[in-house]
């Protein structure tokens, strides 16, 4: 089975989904973005310092996915450079990671300009001009990263550059240029903000966030019908990056993401049971179904009628008065 890294990766590759993310995070989840209007560009990013002499050392760095969007916007054409880096966890040196990523691709544009101008007619007006390579009419594409965290939890590392540096005088810090990241994180959505999205990265965000309670996540995939007609790579990737041991068939297409978690929750209980028989102890059996009250898979209700006690009895004999 493929790795969080790698299905998270292929994932985000897809048009849909890469345009959604940029869309939410760019424009409110208003469909500016088209995506048709993208295209892959080459995500390994090699730089050489200014100059270019035999001493430079080469940076390389590998994105995970970088795509250029042509569009319009107010009657002029529009070209960004946007990248994606997915996290499945977290990472605390992102704002310095992301700001390498952006500025290799600024520093590329740089020198792919001045390898225009001497290999075409256009030629320096000044001495400036001819030193730098990069003309004064020049201008460079703008590159937005947004880093997506697949985790549950709640990103607790630093979103900015000034949030790693620590430095007593606080006046020097508007000295120091910062770094920002931008940063798509389920923890940090609001229920009512998953509508933004329009693929069926909504529903994987949804499901990630709730992923560590498996009472509110049966609750979640209960309320919602698009739960029950899931693409078969958005079931994929959620089941790796949650670890959700989901059950479906292989050959599936669409998934019913309920019918699922239901024959988990029903797998869990049959192995509960058959663990209690096999210890031949009653109180294996009323720790497991326990165990399965307090995940809110079962009610105490159910849980005592399989026990064979009344309410009462269980709750006494479960501990969970």
């Amino acid at each position: 089975m493929a790795d969080k890294d790698t299905i998270t990766k292929e994932y985000m590759q897809d048009n849909e989904v890469f345009a959604d993310v940029f869309n939410f995070l760019l424009y409110d989840g208003e469909q500016v973005i088209k995506p048709e209007q993208l295209r892959p560009l080459d995500t390994t990013a090699i730089a050489l310092p200014y100059g270019e002499d035999n001493k430079s050392a080469p940076i390389q760095k590998y994105r995970d996915i970088l795509k250029m969007v042509t569009a319009m916007q107010d009657d002029k054409m529009a070209y960004l450079l946007l990248g994606i880096e997915n996290q499945s966890q977290i990472h605390y040196a992102m704002p310095v990671r992301n700001m390498l990523y952006d500025a290799i691709q600024y520093v590329r544009q740089v020198e792919d300009t001045a390898k225009s101008h001497k290999n075409g007619e256009n030629k320096a007006d000044s001495r400036a001009e001819f030193l730098s390579g990069f003309y004064h009419t020049d201008k460079l594409l703008p590159v937005i990263t947004v880093t997506v965290y697949f985790g549950a939890d709640e990103w607790n590392a630093p979103k900015s550059l000034h949030d790693m540096i620590e430095i007593d005088d606080k006046g020097l810090l508007k000295f120091i240029p910062d770094y920002k990241m931008n940063l798509i994180a389920p923890y940090n959505i609001d229920d009512w903000e998953f509508s933004k999205f329009h693929t069926e990265l909504s529903l994987a965000m949804k499901y990630i966030k709730y992923s560590k309670s498996k009472k509110r996540l049966k609750e979640l995939v209960h309320e919602d019908e698009a739960y029950r007609n899931v693409s078969r790579r958005t079931a994929d990737m959620v089941n790796i990056v949650t670890g959700s041991d989901l059950s479906y068939k292989m050959g599936e297409e669409r998934v019913d993401m309920c019918k699922a978690i239901e024959d988990m929750r029903k797998d869990a209980l049959a192995e509960g049971v058959i663990k209690g028989l096999a210890e031949g102890r009653k109180e294996g059996i009323i720790s497991t179904l326990a165990g399965l009250v307090k995940d809110g898979i079962l009610s105490i209700a159910d849980a005592a009628q399989r026990a064979g006690m009344t309410v009462s009895e269980f709750e006494i004999k479960a501990g969970l008065r």
